[in-house]
């Protein structure tokens, strides 16, 4: 499967939209394709303006989908009228719903102590004939060589198809670019606050605030220290760099692919 990408600001966002991210990813597990995805939305752009080989870790996904709604409007800008959001939560849900039948296996890796056991719990009774064969939850801090070991035996026993990242940008997306040579599995899925928001330990914004591009104000009122400082200095400058590239007083090539 051919998947174009949009420039937002180097970053090669794929044009993408939840049936066709799914087919994607099914396409990959028939044909144990390895990769990783990247849920990619402003923060994760921004990122990559300050750290060139964060930017190179997401041009070089397989996959780097629309998760804000800025990439969506840049992509149906381009002409990509069938372009739509790619949000971390609803396309987990989209995947784990397509496993019920097909067989793909899931590991979940992340969240704080005794989350993704939780998640495992809930994700099973909301898709009967999911097939959960492992969880990790992983220390704050780089893991070390006894854990990177112990990890990797979990996961060659499990032999997962997908393994669900749930840290933060840009953790989740480095782990997966390190980890994904070194883990028996054919897909890793950095998916943030996913895991989270399916164990009800954070609430999720309203769909209408969703669609609107305002989740980022949402999300900033209802954890003001931890999100705050990242909202106010990523956001602006976003759309001042956006305003750059598309007036073309400066351009940003794919790089690092």
């Amino acid at each position: 499967m051919n998947i174009q990408r949009v420039n937002v600001l180097g970053a090669g966002i794929s044009v993408l939209n939840l049936k066709t991210a799914l087919a994607a990813v099914a396409e990959a597990v028939a044909q144990r394709r390895k990769g990783y995805i990247c849920i990619t939305g402003v923060h994760g752009v921004m990122e990559g303006q300050d750290d060139p080989g964060f930017k190179s870790i997401l041009n070089n996904a397989f996959l780097c989908t629309p998760d804000g709604m800025p990439m969506v409007w840049m992509g149906k800008a381009r002409g990509h009228k069938e372009m739509s959001r790619v949000y971390g939560p609803d396309f987990m849900l989209e995947v784990c719903e397509w496993s019920q039948t097909s067989g793909c296996k899931h590991f979940f890796f992340g969240g704080a102590e005794g989350v993704a056991e939780s998640l495992r719990e809930s994700m099973t009774k909301r898709f009967p004939g999911l097939r959960v064969v492992g969880c990790y939850t992983p220390p704050f801090r780089p893991l070390n060589a006894e854990e990177v070991s112990m990890l990797q035996t979990q996961v060659s026993e499990a032999r997962p198809d997908i393994l669900w990242v749930g840290l933060s940008t840009p953790k989740q997306e480095k782990f997966m670019a390190e980890f994904l040579p070194k883990l028996h599995v054919t897909l890793m899925v950095g998916v943030g606050a996913a895991f989270d928001f399916h164990t009800g330990r954070v609430r999720q914004a309203p769909r209408w605030i969703q669609r609107s591009g305002l989740e980022w104000l949402y999300r900033m009122c209802s954890e003001p220290r931890r999100l705050a400082k990242r909202y106010l200095k990523n956001n602006p400058r976003f759309v001042w760099k956006v305003l750059c590239q598309v007036t073309g007083l400066k351009k940003y090539p794919l790089t690092g692919e």
